[in-house]
C-alpha cells in the first residue's frame, strides 16, 4: 500500500461461521488451525470472563494518532471486532469511552489494539470488550494520516479485513477467513475429543495411560522407583 486509504466494502465469512469460532474460544481455535494465528501475549484483556468473536475492520495508525480509528467507524458494521495496528511501537492511550461509545452504536463487538487504552473504568462499565498491548492515559492527536481495511501487523499477526478474531481471556486469535470453515471442523473435532477425555479423567483415568505417556517416558529413559533410595 503506497498511501493512505479508507476502504469502505469488505468480504465477511458466514455469520454462523463465526459464531462456531467464537464459541470454540482462543486455545481450541489456535490448535485447531495448526497452532496458528495467535497474537503475542502482551495483547491482554481489560476485563474478565469475556469472549467475542468477529470479523475483523482493521486500522493502521502513526503511534500517537488515533484519527483513523474515528475513520474506522463509519465502516464498521455489526459484529465486527476492530483491529488496530501503528506504524510504529506506541502505548499511548488511543481508544477510550467517547470512541468505543461510537463503536458501539454502529454494532462493532469489541477492540484489538496493538498500543495503549485509557478510560478504562469505563469502558468496563460499558462492557465494551477491548484486548490492548498498555493501559496508558496518555493522550493522542489527529494529524496524520493512516489507513482503514487494508492488511495489517498486529501484536506479531498478519490481519486481513474480514478475517475472523476471536478473543477470551487467553489472548487473541485470528482466522484467516479463507480457512474458517476448515479451522471450525478441526475445532468441533478437537471439542468432542476434548469431551471424551474430560469424561474419562473424570472418571479416574490417568492421561499417563490413554496418552501413552509411559512407554514415551520408558523410551527415554526415565524409570519409575519406589522411593530414593532406589535411584
Amino acid at each position: 500500500m503506497t498511501h493512505p486509504v479508507i476502504v469502505r466494502n469488505i468480504d465477511r465469512p458466514a455469520p454462523e461461521v463465526v459464531s462456531g469460532l467464537a464459541a470454540a474460544g482462543v486455545a481450541t481455535i489456535h490448535e485447531a488451525a495448526g497452532r496458528t494465528g495467535l497474537m503475542g501475549p502482551a495483547i491482554r484483556p481489560i476485563q474478565d470472563g469475556v469472549r467475542i468473536g468477529g470479523s475483523a475492520v482493521t486500522a493502521l495508525c502513526p503511534p500517537g494518532d488515533n484519527m483513523m480509528l474515528h475513520a474506522a467507524v463509519e465502516v464498521t458494521q455489526p459484529g465486527d471486532v476492530l483491529v488496530v495496528a501503528t506504524m510504529s511501537q506506541s502505548t499511548d492511550g488511543m481508544l477510550g469511552d467517547l470512541l468505543a461509545t461510537s463503536l458501539h452504536h454502529r454494532g462493532c463487538i469489541g477492540v484489538v489494539i496493538d498500543a495503549g487504552v485509557r478510560d478504562v473504568a469505563e469502558l468496563r462499565a460499558m462492557e465494551f470488550p477491548v484486548w490492548s498491548a498498555a493501559i496508558h492515559a496518555q493522550g493522542t492527536v489527529k494529524a496524520s494520516p493512516g489507513s482503514v481495511n487494508i492488511p495489517v501487523v498486529c501484536a506479531g499477526i498478519d490481519v486481513e479485513p474480514g478475517d475472523v478474531v476471536v478473543a477470551d481471556d487467553d489472548g487473541v486469535v485470528v482466522v484467516p477467513r479463507s480457512r474458517t470453515t476448515d479451522v471450525l471442523y478441526a475445532a468441533n473435532d478437537r471439542l468432542a475429543k476434548e469431551a471424551d477425555t474430560r469424561r474419562r479423567l473424570e472418571d479416574g483415568e490417568l492421561g499417563l495411560d490413554f496418552y501413552g505417556l509411559r512407554d514415551r517416558l520408558e523410551a527415554l529413559g526415565v524409570r519409575w522407583v519406589d522411593s530414593a533410595d532406589d535411584i
